[in-house]
């Protein structure tokens, strides 16, 4: 039976108050300043491919849809992320962060050393969005529904327990904090209007699912191999790999 709006936009929000990735054990552990140095930075690294394959992901959404107003309503996230010419994007202030913990950059941004789990999940997410429905590629962006909480739970925690965390090397996530709303707000119309039957409204609660597993096993894969049983797989990023001071000697 096809769920009223009000009860629909409920479950989807209840999917991500079970499922989200702020419950995960490593941002715990990271938020409360309990990572070590080298796991601060394999966050980074990690992070930074799934950063560098969102815009790759909307370009693969927009190139599929046909409605101009919804592909103007769009583009603005691969701006957001990418850049213009007044405003330095997403991946820039990710990359200031890697500096900030001791990276090169130039070595965060030829994504070596990313984790294969990390590599599989992102990849897949670029793949779910060119070949699924428009409405679940647009639900599946929905994780932005609970990402504000994390956002500013994360800058409060890196403030406080981290030397590296000051204004610049936090930019990513402040200005999250005030792209999100916009983007949060027209998807999650997008998919009310258009999950119209009962069918729609499970594809759609199905895919924003898929996503939280995405995001989780991102941080599962981060868990195994930088924390417990701290098991780095054949080429993943190794902790004496890819420092400023190594680029500088």
């Amino acid at each position: 039976m096809t769920q009223s709006r009000d009860a629909f936009e409920a479950r989807l929000r209840q999917i991500g108050a079970e499922r989200y990735h702020d419950l995960h054990p490593f941002h715990d552990l990271l938020h409360g300043g309990g990572c070590t140095p080298d796991q601060v930075r394999a966050w980074v690294i990690n992070r930074y491919y799934y950063q560098h394959t969102i815009p790759m992901k909307d370009a693969a959404f927009m190139s599929r849809v046909e409605e101009p107003a919804l592909r103007r309503a769009w583009r603005s996230r691969i701006e957001d992320h990418d850049g213009t010419d007044n405003n330095e994007g997403g991946i820039r202030r990710w990359l200031r962060l890697a500096e900030a913990v001791g990276l090169d950059s130039d070595y965060v941004a030829s994504r070596q050393g990313v984790l294969p789990a990390t590599r599989f999940a992102c990849d897949a997410y670029v793949r779910f969005v060119r070949e699924r429905t428009l409405l679940e590629a647009v639900a599946s962006s929905l994780t932005e529904l609970f990402a504000p909480k994390i956002h500013a739970n994360r800058i409060e925690g890196l403030l406080k327990n981290y030397d590296f965390a000051d204004d610049s090397s936090l930019s990513y996530f402040k200005n999250r904090l005030k792209e999100a709303p916009k983007d949060v707000a027209f998807g999650l119309a997008w998919v009310l209007d258009h999950a119209d039957t009962a069918e729609k409204q499970d594809a759609a609660a199905a895919a924003l699912t898929f996503k939280t597993d995405v995001l989780w096993s991102q941080l599962d894969a981060l868990w195994g191999a930088y924390v417990e049983p701290a098991r780095i797989p054949p080429g993943a990023w190794q902790p004496d790999e890819g420092l400023l001071m190594k680029k500088a000697s």
